[in-house]
């Protein structure tokens, strides 16, 4: 039987999101249907709403959630009703050529429900991220669910299922941070604070962290920040060698996904440094860096894909860390609202008011 749930929409292009009955089916096999106990609102969405991503409109909005599966279909043994999840995007397939190269992480072919969630009049509804978790109940893939300790709270679980995994992930997996290390972190929203996090996880004894305004520089301070420039005011490359005796962080992290941005980190980086783009650009921008320069400086230019994570192998020793108080996912949380309160929690968001607003449901 069918579910009627509320869903936050996204129609058309740059018009405000709306919340209205969506249809939800049962489980078909591989897939679960998941009661949605909190979801964060995070940026990609608003590229959703504003076209950034595709024009498969109508979209369901929300992918950054926690809740409690309900049911699932024929063939699912990795969860069960009454497990406590966290939604990923990447349901690893197991046999592509990164899977089967050992490189689960890279999945080239991850998969989501295959049945349509839609509106009450059979529009068939595009998941944002193959998820849609704005909603009181969504249908995901099975391997879209990640099964965790049900003590953490659902709005700071939540989020390890986009942009703190992505921010902490950029640091640990795809940079390689470790003790001692030097990192610079340009652009301290949610993806680069927890960028800050997983750095100090790891063990980096100088943590830089750059932005335009002081209020984000005030919480990277908080996530682990050794050190703040303000690139409104102050070069910030820079500032970074000179906090770094000269010579560049060993690992420096871009988190906005701007041209400017990147090169910045790009010079700000040690000889023989790592530049991880986190930081998701728009398919109009273009960089231009002298060639001899990315020959001579060495070192590694790295993309980071979700934090190059593996959500059964990364989510479940996140929340560990966050129960033994050694990740604080709740600070992250700077409000939570409820589905009627997107639309505003964009405009905060764009305004840089908060790091994360996050529904409830």
């Amino acid at each position: 039987m069918a579910h009627e749930v509320r869903g936050v929409i996204a129609r058309k292009k740059g018009e405000p999101v709306s919340v209205e009955t969506i249809i939800v089916p049962d489980p078909g096999p591989g897939e679960a249907l998941v009661q949605v106990q909190a979801c964060g609102v995070c940026h990609t969405d608003l590229h959703y709403r504003q076209g950034g991503i595709n024009d498969d409109f109508p979209f369901l909005l929300g992918h950054e959630a926690a809740g409690i599966v309900e049911e699932v279909g024929v063939g699912v043994t990795d969860v069960a009703p009454g497990d406590y999840v966290i939604l990923n995007w990447r349901a690893v397939c197991g046999q592509c050529r990164a899977c089967s190269r050992g490189r689960p992480w890279y999945c080239f072919a991850t998969h989501n429900a295959t049945q349509k969630m839609t509106l009450a009049d059979g529009t068939e509804l595009a998941p944002a991220l193959g998820i849609g978790a704005f909603a009181d109940k969504t249908l995901v893939a099975a391997g879209q669910c990640t099964k965790v300790d049900p003590a953490a709270s659902p709005a700071a679980a939540g989020l390890l299922g986009c942009g703190i995994m992505a921010g902490l992930g950029a640091a640990i997996n795809t940079g390689g941070v470790t003790r001692g290390d030097s990192v610079a972190v340009i652009g301290c929203g949610g993806v680069g604070n927890a960028a800050i996090a997983g750095a100090r996880l790891a063990g980096a004894s100088k943590i830089i962290a750059v932005d335009i305004d002081d209020r984000k520089l005030e919480w990277a301070r908080g996530f682990g920040a050794t050190h703040t420039v303000n690139s409104a005011a102050t070069d910030p490359v820079q500032a970074i060698r000179e906090l770094t005796g000269g010579d560049g962080a060993d690992v420096v992290i871009e988190a906005v996904g701007r041209p400017e941005t990147y090169e910045q980190a790009f010079y700000a980086r040690d000889l023989a440094g790592t530049v991880v783009l986190v930081g998701v650009p728009t398919p109009d921008m273009r960089i231009d860096l002298p060639l001899l320069d990315v020959f001579g400086r060495g070192g590694a230019l790295k993309s980071s894909w979700y934090g190059d994570c593996l959500p059964s192998r990364d989510f479940p020793m996140l929340i560990d860390l966050y129960k033994q108080g050694r990740l604080e996912l709740d600070g992250f949380v700077s409000e939570t609202i409820g589905l009627d309160e997107v639309e505003s929690a964009f405009d905060k968001m764009h305004r840089g008011e908060v790091l994360r607003s996050v529904v409830l449901l």
